[in-house]
């Protein structure tokens, strides 16, 4: 009896460390999931009684120019963005994994827009991109083009522009992962591979390559979850214009639940981008295990 009494004790002393945490999340994040579960399959805007929709808030979303946008867009911003942010972080973690000098100064240069105010490098980029007045259209001027981008302003150069924004972004970060992974490889594979003759190209394909597939799996479905989930950048560069140019799901779900209040339409979108992230993220888990 006393050894269960001490167990039973034990158990609740860990059971109230735990307790603050669990209260937390079940509070602000298990709850208001299973709400907007719900919430797909009925019509409310917050003020007036609930009424049962059942699927027609997904079947209504067939006729919807706004979501059709946002799902396009979405795929070619993920699209994009994940291939570039991984070559470029890939690249940066290799030159910046050498002896070269000042090697400290240029990482802390490269992680800094991850860490930078959102706010503060979104109106600097807006200024450096500028149509008129910005110096990147001033040197493309200079160099004798007429018919120079509209970057943010154009509808057809406005994905583009943040996609370029959310690489310069978030380079960094993962090229941060990318170095921790480079300095995981065991020295004496690359000590074999020059006893084999390899030049450095030979070495990064059949040595640091392979040796970093881990660091890129967890890397692109990381990144590829970010993207899905994007909103403060498009938000702070182009608010989803011009017109639907860079309208995104997260863009169209607030859209729908707090400036038209269809908050079971916007929770059906919630719905789709759930589905489409655990789809891609489902086929990225097999295809890896196929590669292995």
């Amino acid at each position: 009896m006393a050894s269960k009494k001490a167990n039973f004790k034990k158990q609740l002393v860990a059971y109230s460390f735990l307790a603050p945490n669990f209260i937390g999340f079940a509070i602000f994040t298990l709850v208001p999931i299973v709400f907007a579960v719900v919430l797909a399959f009925l019509r409310w805007d917050g003020a007036n009684p609930i009424e049962w929709a059942g699927l027609s808030n997904f079947t209504e979303l067939f006729d919807d120019d706004q979501f059709k946008a946002a799902l396009k867009n979405t795929i070619v911003y993920t699209a994009g963005t994940v291939p570039f942010t991984l070559l470029a972080s890939l690249f940066l973690a290799v030159i910046l994994n050498q002896g070269i000098k000042a090697r400290n100064f240029f990482r802390t240069v490269s992680f800094f827009p991850y860490i930078a105010s959102l706010v503060a490098v979104a109106a600097v980029w807006n200024m450096i991109f500028n149509p008129s007045k910005g110096p990147v259209n001033m040197l493309l001027y200079s160099l004798g083009f007429e018919n120079v981008p509209g970057w943010a302003a154009d509808k057809d150069w406005a994905m583009i522009t943040i996609i370029l924004f959310s690489v310069w972004k978030y380079m960094g970060y993962y090229m941060i992962i990318y170095l921790a992974g480079l300095q995981g490889i065991n020295p004496e594979l690359y000590e074999a591979a020059n006893l084999d003759g390899t030049n450095t190209w030979q070495r990064f394909r059949y040595v640091t390559v392979p040796q970093l597939s881990a660091t890129t799996f967890f890397i692109l479905v990381m990144l590829t979850i970010q993207c899905f989930k994007v909103y403060d950048i498009v938000y702070m560069v182009t608010q989803a214009g011009p017109g639907t140019a860079t309208l995104v799901l997260v863009y169209d779900i607030y859209n729908k639940a707090f400036v038209s209040w269809n908050l079971g339409s916007a929770s059906a979108v919630a719905m789709v981008l759930f589905a489409l992230v655990l789809a891609v993220t489902l086929i990225q888990f097999r295809a890896e295990k196929r590669i292995r």
